[in-house]
């Protein structure tokens, strides 16, 4: 079973890769820029086949490894 995980920087956050990523495409011309927000995905392929386990499975492995949850929210999608 695939599992999407998307972890992103909580709101408030400093990003400093994504504001400079934001002040590059302002400097290339591209306007009505208001914002840019950097987020991860990691793909998982896991062999457990029920849906419900997989999710807790993933949600354990966000919760102590994948994302810092003081600062970062993450998502999963059992794709």
């Amino acid at each position: 079973m695939k599992v999407k995980v998307l972890i992103s920087l909580k709101e408030g956050v400093l990003d400093p890769q994504a504001k400079a990523i934001h002040h590059a495409l302002c400097a290339h011309g591209f306007e009505g820029l208001q914002n840019v927000k950097l987020s991860k995905e990691i793909i998982l392929d896991l062999q457990e086949n029920d849906s419900q386990k997989a999710r807790v499975l993933v949600q354990d492995m966000c919760e102590n490894l994948l994302a810092n949850v003081v600062i970062e929210n993450y998502s999963i999608e059992i794709l």
